[in-house]
């Protein structure tokens, strides 16, 4: 009997003029649904849409949940005050999608669902769990790397360092994992049920997982501060992040039944 695949909700962003009548619109990069599916997952745009109910729902019926990149994180949602430079750094999401993936976190934490975050899914998954986040690299960690690559989205720019035993290096099979690299933003004091699980040569933070003593909070839960979705078509170890997480999801399914 063919396994049914698991449908995966990705959480969406949200741009001010889209193609309908320059109407606010939903927004998402393709290559998160061409990951899901490539996965073997069936991809599902959720919107940013801050509804207790509507996302009560969409978690019910989902088997996995995805958050993904863009703008930065409302700075105070985990610091009190930044000076008027640091300020000028931040650009920050639409105030509805803090709120929306906050309400979501805390929704896939109560239904226990696998969770996959990446680049801001990230971070807002450690603000959510009570973590803080650097709020900009240069600035704040001056000889750091360039984080922000954008020029190479698509391309390998630097090594991340994997915890040995952690998931991310179970899955990808890895000690050293080469990561693009496009945000200058990252997390800073990490969230207490979560542990690092790649560190790039500055120190930066470059995937989290479930600490060991609280693993059975989610039944699968990865965040990483690179972008696998633009990476799984020519790295395999990638493309491994999605499979792992949609074979989290079938099994949290058969659960379920």
């Amino acid at each position: 009997m063919k396994t049914v695949s698991p449908l995966i909700l990705i959480s969406g962003s949200t741009e001010q003029r889209g193609a309908e009548f320059a109407d606010t619109s939903l927004s998402l990069s393709l290559n998160y649904p061409k990951a899901i599916k490539a996965g073997g997952g069936i991809p599902s745009v959720l919107p940013c849409i801050p509804d207790r109910d509507l996302i009560i729902e969409t978690v019910k019926r989902a088997e996995g949940i995805l958050l993904t990149g863009g703008d930065d994180v409302a700075p105070s949602l985990y610091r009190k005050e930044l000076s008027p430079d640091l300020q000028k750094t931040v650009h920050a999401a639409a105030s509805e999608r803090d709120l929306f993936e906050l309400m979501l976190i805390d929704e896939v934490f109560r239904q226990r669902k696998p969770l996959l975050a990446i680049c801001r899914g990230h971070q807002i998954l450690n603000v959510a769990l009570g973590g803080s986040l650097i709020v900009d690299i240069p600035t704040e960690v001056p000889n750091a790397i360039n984080h922000s690559r954008t020029d190479l989205k698509d391309k390998v720019v630097h090594d991340a360092e994997l915890k040995p035993g952690s998931k991310l290096a179970e899955i990808t099979g890895k000690a050293r994992l080469g990561v693009n690299s496009t945000h200058h933003q990252a997390v800073a004091k990490i969230a207490k049920p979560l542990r690092a699980n790649a560190v790039s040569m500055d120190g930066i933070i470059e995937g989290m997982e479930l600490a060991p003593g609280v693993s059975s909070m989610l039944p699968w839960l990865l965040s990483v501060q690179f972008h696998p979705e633009r990476l799984f078509p020519q790295h395999a170890e990638h493309l491994e992040i999605f499979k792992d997480f949609v074979q989290a999801c079938v099994r949290v399914r058969r659960t379920v039944v």
